[in-house]
């Protein structure tokens, strides 16, 4: 049963034309695969004409394969906006980083968080000895990774295309200052989130480009199959997908997600990551779609 309708702007007079997806904890399981319904709908989808695009925090080369196995040939958002990629040859459309003075204050503040550090470039993730212990969980976003003598002390930060994003895990304790740090000093140009990492003492800050976001990615993917962001419906399940649902004509939430996100979606759904088949409902609610059950399929 769906209860977030009431929560949010839904636009029944316009007709979707577009379908968005978020890949981890939406259309992939805990593994990286895709669930077998949610995968059977995306294609009934496009075979009837709907466009389907990507919407995911992963950088490319952890987006490349899943794209390729889904049919997706247009533009996908990667790195949460930072990054749209058109899928057909792997050219950047748009990238934003963080460059300059901004990049070398950025490095600053998480270096005095002393948190295990992952520095992301358009396709890389560059880490050190101190972030092996969370590596397993970052790699997913993308099988590029490069491990320094020291990240702080990484090209990457001077680097002319400056960095796509920072994750820094640590104690909440350095990892709260470092994001105040970061919101007085850069709000200009950096913008930043954190969350807890299943323990209370551990917590993750995720620093991007100001400006870049899913909700603001959706405009440029849309257009490129001749449709606006209130013709698209937009699938996701965490807090990095809000800006996607208020800038979506319709918003499905997965059932695990947390409230905040919940309450952000036009609907929200029973199925959850483990379930699978929240993509393959908003398919059917949204498009009329039902597809016909097939064989599974995989990633591998």
């Amino acid at each position: 049963e769906r209860t977030g309708a009431a929560r949010a702007t839904v636009h029944p007079m316009i007709r979707p034309r577009v379908l968005a997806v978020d890949l981890d904890g939406t259309l992939l399981d805990r593994e990286g695969a895709p669930h077998p319904a949610d995968m059977r709908a995306i294609r009934a989808a496009m075979a009837a004409g709907v466009g389907i695009t990507i919407v995911t925090g992963r950088l490319f080369p952890g987006t490349r394969h899943v794209a390729e196995v889904l049919g997706v040939t247009g533009p996908v958002c990667c790195a949460d906006g930072s990054h749209l990629v058109d899928t057909r040859t792997g050219e950047t459309l748009a990238h934003r980083g963080i460059r300059g003075p901004d990049a070398l204050g950025l490095q600053q503040a998480v270096g005095r968080a002393r948190a295990a550090t992952y520095a992301f470039t358009r396709e890389a993730i560059v880490y050190d000895a101190g972030g092996d212990t969370f590596l397993e969980y970052l790699a997913a976003w993308s099988p590029t990774l490069e491990r320094a003598a020291s990240v702080l002390d990484h090209a990457v930060w001077q680097g002319d295309e400056g960095v796509t994003a920072v994750v820094a895990v640590g104690e909440a304790s350095g990892i709260g200052e470092a994001a105040a740090e970061i919101r007085a000093e850069l709000a200009h140009a950096v913008q930043v989130l954190t969350f807890p990492m299943g323990r209370q003492s551990t917590w993750a800050l995720m620093a991007r480009a100001a400006g870049s976001s899913k909700g603001a990615a959706l405009e440029p993917l849309a257009r490129h199959f001749g449709a606006t962001p209130a013709e698209t419906v937009v699938v996701g399940d965490w807090v990095n997908d809000i800006s996607m649902f208020e800038a979506a004509g319709r918003s499905y939430c997965m059932g695990h997600a947390p409230d905040q996100v919940k309450r952000a979606a036009s609907d929200v759904l029973t199925e959850t990551r483990d379930s699978g088949g929240g993509v393959a409902r908003a398919v059917a609610e949204s498009f009329g779609i039902a597809p016909s059950r097939g064989p599974r399929q995989s990633l591998g």
